[in-house]
């Protein structure tokens, strides 16, 4: 730890040139720098970008990137921190933001009282004795080459501090000029946006009580036109599952910055005397060469942790009942379905929405965790041993933050509510939110779900979250959504240590609920609710910016989707959930033996390329137009690759674009032969097809990146499945 014995006479502003006060630390990995100037009283990124040498004056830095003094404006320049203050004089928006309970210390400006900096990361202490609050920020360069950031804030004073809101701030680079961002709906989540970023602010607010599927807390920036193989980009993600905010700004002074943090209602957080509040963790990336190797440091930070699933078994591939019986539940009929599943080569059997208390429709029995001795007599145990000798796993749907008013539990307990006295309910699919904060409700939920995986030999949870927070108050009339993520956190960590062998699935009506911090905690997200592979598509595609393919869950449904109404063949339905956690929403036993033969080999098709889809870099291509998309996967060492051409919709041209495939092994020789999926009789209308799709065709890296290969004609909603394997190197 470094101790600033002078700290409170630190000059407050950069631009001084006493030495004696200068402090400056240089984070390195392969690829990235972080330069981070500690002059200011907290720290201010200088540079975050191209790596520089290790010997590089850091001094020499702060110099070039010195900014003058403006006519009409301050005498200082108020720093870009990670932590920026109004009274330090920064123009935008305060990274912390409150008062004390009597009005006062609503503008801190802080001076650095200690530092630590060691092993790639910086943590420092920063105070405000006349405000009595202490601030701490902690930057660490992963070797992924990933930016974790967090700051704290500590009351040192007698008085209650009221905290409005408390983010992590990054600058960007001054050619930061345009932002992708990823708006969206229910089964429609994760859509690719581009927006100007030239002037003025970019916010997304979500108070929704779950991550959303509006506005994921993801964000990009770059120089206009950045694309997935050009361009430095810099990507920057909020880990946590409920309200956030998200604001990209460009100052007057031509500055820019991204702030993120938890999104607080009114008087949700006060802080007693000694009590801290930290953010939730801010995950960046940089890339100097596109979107597809930025988000490849995100996919490798998450594979590097010790939760990862991939690294402790194959992701099994899954048959969930839901879209094959919905709630209604019969024993032989659920057994005969599991005989299906096991023929056709699945590994996971999940049980759906209608198994427990009276839950026979959306109306009635949530919170009433037991099993229904009206659907199942028996209990569960002879479906559970079904399922097991058939080598399956078995899974199992619950939803413990809600509860129906038709349940015996909200006719005890109409108080666990998390709502606001004295008025009238805010129903979402006939259902409340459950106070799952209020320590009595916690302690009865953690009872019903430890009880359920105890006594019934369970693998699997699908952990679903159904609606919105609306006026969420908890017992004390406080808004209560942050103490319900908490409480949240609390209990899927107190079931990992009651029982570590069960893996369980993020689902909130879909993608409602996907990021980095629910993640450390559960094995895959549920995408979209939507089966559509045509959604499907845009939706995978977006969500790979930030997960790799193994956490995402894809389903083939039903040849009629039920949201969109729309028909696909399977072809087109197993290419799109070939690159994600393979699973199965249809009812096998209304399959004939022509189909149900399919699904088998589409199973077995994933299960040989498994190892590569679930362990290779994600790789994504930049195709002319909105018709086609193209994605796939590149092992590591670039042997082997798995690709999909996607003809989404009919296009202008008669005939699709040549695909350029950058990023292979240059001087190696690549045989690249069509895998045609099951089902997939017909590519597209073509009198005559490209000989390359009969007889396959071998081309150097450096041909397949310079002049690339042309795509053969294809019908919309289809699509090409490329497998390339190296042959060696290119001989003279």
């Amino acid at each position: 730890m470094s101790t600033l014995p002078n700290a409170a006479h630190r000059l407050p502003f950069p631009g001084v040139t006493n030495e004696t006060h200068l402090d400056l630390v240089h984070l390195s990995v392969d690829g990235v720098s972080v330069i981070v100037d500690l002059d200011s009283g907290v720290p201010a990124i200088l540079h975050w970008g191209q790596q520089l040498a290790s010997n590089t004056s850091l001094a020499s830095v702060r110099t070039a990137l010195a900014r003058p003094i403006l006519h009409g404006e301050l005498d200082v320049v108020a720093p870009l921190s990670l932590v920026p203050e109004h009274g330090a004089g920064f123009p935008g928006r305060p990274g912390l933001r409150g008062c004390h309970s009597d009005g006062t210390a609503w503008a801190p400006r802080f001076s650095l009282e200690s530092f630590d900096s060691s092993s790639n990361t910086l943590r420092t202490v920063s105070v405000d004795a006349v405000a009595q609050l202490e601030l701490t920020c902690e930057l660490t360069l992963d070797a992924s080459g990933v930016l974790l950031a967090t700051s704290s804030v500590t009351n040192r004073g007698t008085d209650t501090y009221r905290l409005e809101a408390l983010g992590v701030t990054l600058p960007l680079a001054n050619q930061c000029d345009e932002l992708m961002t990823f708006p969206g709906r229910w089964c429609r989540e994760l859509q690719p946006t581009r927006v100007p970023f030239e002037t003025g602010s970019h916010l997304t607010e979500n108070r929704r009580g779950r991550t959303s599927h509006d506005h994921i807390p993801l964000i990009y920036a770059g120089p206009n036109g950045f694309a997935e193989w050009s361009g430095e980009v810099w990507g920057m993600h909020l880990a946590w599952s409920g309200n956030h905010s998200t604001l990209a700004e460009v100052l007057a002074d031509g500055r820019r910055y991204v702030q993120l943090g938890e999104l607080l209602h009114p008087g949700e957080i006060d802080l007693a005397t000694g009590e801290t509040y930290e953010t939730p963790q801010v995950v960046a990336t940089y890339s100097a060469t596109g979107l597809t190797a930025a988000s490849q440091r995100f996919h490798r930070y998450i594979r590097s942790r010790a939760n990862h699933p991939a690294l402790s078994k194959p992701r099994p591939v899954l048959l969930n009942t839901w879209e094959a019986v919905y709630f209604d539940h019969d024993t032989d009929r659920l057994k005969a379905l599991a005989d299906a599943a096991a023929a056709v080569g699945a590994e996971r059997f999940v049980l759906d929405d209608g198994w427990f208390g009276s839950r026979r429709n959306d109306r009635k029995g949530l919170g009433d965790w037991w099993v229904s001795t009206e659907v199942y007599p028996d209990g569960l145990a002879p479906l559970i041993s079904h399922v097991r000798s058939l080598g399956m796993e078995f899974g199992i749907w619950v939803e413990p933050e809600m509860v129906n008013p038709d349940s015996d539990l909200y006719r005890a307990h109409p108080e666990w509510v998390l709502e606001t006295a004295g008025y009238d309910h805010v129903f979402g699919r006939h259902q409340l939110v459950l106070n799952i904060a209020h320590p009595d409700a916690y302690e009865y939920i953690l009872g019903q779900l430890d009880a359920l995986l105890r006594d019934h030999d369970v693998q699997y949870v699908k952990w679903d979250m159904n609606r919105d927070h609306v006026q969420g108050s908890g017992a004390d009339g406080r808004a209560g959504t942050s103490a319900q993520t908490v409480a949240l956190y609390a209990m899927l960590d107190e079931l990992a240590l009651r029982h570590p062998e069960v893996e369980i699935e993020s689902c909130a009506s879909g993608g409602g609920r996907i990021d980095m911090e629910i993640l450390k905690r559960t094995a895959r997200v549920w995408t979209s609710d939507c089966n559509d592979a045509l959604e499907r598509q845009t939706i995978q595609r977006g969500l790979s910016m930030l997960l790799p393919p193994e956490l995402m869950g894809a389903h083939v449904g039903p040849t009629h989707s039920h949201t969109t109404s729309r028909d696909h063949a399977l072809a087109f339905r197993a290419l799109t959930a070939m690159f994600g956690h393979l699973g199965f929403e249809w009812n096998l036993l209304a399959l004939t033996d022509d189909q149900r033969a399919d699904v088998a080999a589409v199973i077995a098709l994933h299960k040989q390329f498994r190892p590569l889809l679930h362990g290779g870099d994600v790789v994504r291509f930049d195709v002319p137009g909105t018709h086609a998309q193209a994605h796939g996967v590149y092992a590591a060492d670039g042997s082997e690759a798995l690709l999909a051409f996607v003809q989404l919709t009919t296009a202008p041209s008669l005939t699709p674009p040549v695909l350029r495939l950058p990023g292979l092994v240059a001087d190696a020789v690549y045989r690249v032969v069509p895998v045609m999926l099951p089902g997939q009789r017909r590519l597209g209308p073509a009198r005559t097809q490209l000989s390359w799709i009969t007889d396959g065709i071998e081309l150097t890296g450096a041909q397949l990146g310079a002049h690339g290969l042309q795509m053969p004609s294809l019908d919309p909603e289809n699509g090409l499945l490329l497998h390339l394997t190296r042959r060696g190197l290119a001989t003279v």
